[in-house]
């Protein structure tokens, strides 16, 4: 999936990446006479590009080994500066300049709050203080239920001043939900807030967490303390709440932060998988995740001191947490909770242009439903200071490529990104120094050993397979949680290709040396015993203008598989027999007759988690008779209903 014509050139030759290539070069005595090759220097010499970026960047260690990896045998069992100590809050606080701002956030009615450096950690002190208080200390589990709002940034940087771990969920979250994430994990203190913002509604959460902080407290007997925050200002009743303490109670502290050091091998977060097909899975990450972060920043999105960042994002998604170490730059990180559409598409956009935003993440979900509603943000609005873009969450299909610079901006990169939870971060992203091809990713991330690989286990490129990083990376999962010989572990990366971290995504390295990522393998079909990517399908469909959404799954059926199409139809449009005629055979004419599906129905809704992700599994398994178990993870989970009985849906 190739174009010869790129859609973007770089236009700024001095960026961090280039300035971080001469200091290798100098240093090695090298010259690379392209992106490629040092990317093939930064994986065949992980311990010096590793060491080289934490000190370029200006890491904090408490304590430094000289090791940056000692690689095992074994994959999971390499080990990340060794000899090392550091803290994970201290790297985030201590950058930036007292005065400079490090929070500016956007609520959904218009309020907007500032946090400067010094603000932020008088904040981060005065909640640490009271943890400290309570007992919590390193290794402890403290959650947040939280908006994409300072106060979820300020539960983290506490509790990860004194070594404990942090993990969160959004507010939006239903109490089945929530449990099934932190039950798993026992923390000692609950981080909540009384309400959220949506669509101009206040939603209380206050019997929701009546009832959570209850059951968490039975789990574990040392839970401390609720600690609430008031969202809108109001004064709320804590009745049925267990243990609560109001945030704004808490009394200023007078001592300056203590950061208790931790190792590189020490949990810092504890991220959920989207728990779709049963329990979350629990993946504990180190301070790892931060290097990754700080690079993929800083040398992929060109992210520099005192410029300001936002992602659309909530603290449910690892996005949230891939935003915070934009601090460890010296950067301003941008927040916002509330609908991106309420009361109309413009919301973000007026953002970006009233406080000068340079960098812009969302999801493709998010582009998508814009270029639906002929939404056309250059018309509108002067987006000069809008440098980068980020798309993720699924794959950005050329024509959401094409959208954005037809419609947004045309001196725009955009820049799609893919990685995951499990290693909250990367394998693939943007790049300042390369052109932009429509529907490709930029390139691979520096330091990452990632390939292509057949079904045999061979290295490929310009051909479709499994997505492998054959060599071990800083922010790879320390384990998971409650898998204490790691058989969990093991299974989710690990038996597809022994011994190397095979992703589960379908991808294609191009003739660009960009990737283009075609969708979870998981979900690849395989009629006749052939193998077939859903977004081969996808990307045919969104060139039919009758079609809103749609979703495909392979149907075990008489002993082969069959695939199954389900399209959602745009506003005063039906699936008529010619038009399923059309899209048939556009499918066949674009890819081959084995896409071709052999059932296309019309459904009212395509089911997505709250990340923006279509969850094809879940459709499989409700079509098979299975149950969803946690159908609590979907922004509409009564969108499965109406794959239930399958047999009786006849074309």
């Amino acid at each position: 999936m190739t174009s010869s014509l790129p859609l973007w050139k770089p236009l700024v030759q001095n960026t961090s990446l280039s300035i971080f290539q001469k200091r290798i070069e100098s240093k090695y005595s090298r010259k690379f006479s392209s992106y490629s090759e040092f990317h093939t220097w930064s994986v065949t010499h992980l311990n010096e590009f590793w060491n080289e970026w934490a000190d370029h960047s200006s890491f904090q260690f408490i304590n430094r080994g000289a090791l940056a990896i000692k690689e095992s045998d074994i994959f999971w069992e390499t080990e990340w500066f060794p000899s090392s100590e550091l803290n994970f809050a201290q790297n985030l606080l201590e950058k930036g300049n007292s005065e400079d701002l490090a929070i500016l956030f956007l609520r959904e009615d218009g309020l907007k709050f500032k946090l400067t450096y010094s603000e932020l950690k008088e904040h981060v002190a005065k909640l640490s203080a009271y943890l400290r208080s309570v007992g919590i200390g390193k290794g402890d589990c403290v959650c947040g239920l939280v908006p994409n709002a300072p106060i979820a940034t300020i539960g983290m940087l506490a509790a990860t001043s004194l070594g404990a771990i942090w993990s969160s969920a959004s507010p939006d979250f239903g109490v089945k939900a929530i449990l099934d994430r932190f039950e798993q994990i026992s923390p000692k203190v609950l981080i909540s807030v009384d309400c959220y913002l949506f669509k101009g509604k206040k939603i209380s959460i206050l019997d929701k967490l009546s009832e959570v902080t209850k059951r968490l407290a039975i789990v574990n007997s040392d839970f401390k303390a609720t600690v609430i925050d008031s969202f809108l200002g109001d004064t709320f009743p804590l009745d049925g709440i267990y243990l609560p303490v109001r945030y704004s109670e808490l009394p200023e502290s007078k001592i300056h932060i203590i950061y208790s050091p931790i190792a590189f091998s020490d949990p810092v977060y504890i991220m959920f998988s989207s728990g779709t097909t049963g329990l979350p899975k629990c993946i504990v990450q180190g301070a790892g995740v931060l290097l990754n972060h700080t690079k993929e920043l800083s040398l992929h999105c060109n992210l520099k001191e005192r410029e300001k960042i936002f992602y659309y994002t909530t603290c449910g998604w690892m996005m949230w947490n891939w935003t915070q170490s934009a601090l460890a730059l010296g950067a301003t990180i941008c927040q916002f909770d509330g609908n991106p559409f309420f009361p109309d598409w413009k919301v973000l956009w007026k953002w970006m242009e009233e406080d000068e935003i340079p960098i812009f993440g969302t999801s493709a979900k998010y582009l998508s439903v814009l270029e639906s509603e002929k939404a056309k943000p250059a018309a509108h609005f002067g987006l000069e200071k809008l440098r980068v873009m980020l798309s993720t969450g699924s794959p950005l299909f050329p024509s959401g490529f094409h959208y954005v610079y037809d419609n947004v901006k045309k001196d725009v990169q955009l820049s799609s990104i893919s990685g995951g939870t499990d290693l909250n971060g990367c394998f693939a992203l943007g790049n300042p120094n390369l052109p932009i091809y429509p529907g490709e990713l930029q390139c691979l991330g520096l330091g990452m050993d990632v390939k292509v690989f057949n079904e045999e286990g061979r290295s490929i490129k310009q051909e479709k397979g499994e997505l492998v990083c054959e060599r071990p990376f800083p922010s790879m999962p320390l384990f998971f949680w409650n898998d204490p010989d790691r058989s969990k572990y093991r299974s989710a990366y690990f038996d597809r290709f022994p011994n190397i971290w095979c992703h589960g995504d379908f991808a294609e390295i191009t003739e660009n040396e960009g990737i283009v990522i075609y969708g979870r393998s998981d979900a690849t079909l395989n009629p006749g015993g052939v193998r077939i990517g859903t977004a081969d399908i996808y990307s045919v469909l969104e060139t039919i203008p009758q079609v809103a959404d749609s979703v495909i799954i392979g149907q075990d059926w008489k002993d082969d598989v069959r695939v199954v199409l389900f399209v959602k139809m745009k506003e005063g449009e039906s699936l008529t027999e010619n038009l399923k005629l059309q899209i048939k055979n556009k499918i066949k004419d674009h890819t081959s007759p084995r896409h071709v599906p052999a059932i296309l129905l019309e459904v009212p809704e395509i089911p997505y988690t709250v990340n923006g992700k279509k969850v094809e599994v879940a459709v499989k398994q409700t079509i098979q008779g299975l149950e969803v178990k946690n159908k609590n993870t979907l922004t509409n989970p009564n969108s499965l209903d109406v794959f239930k009985n399958f047999s009786e849906l006849k074309e």
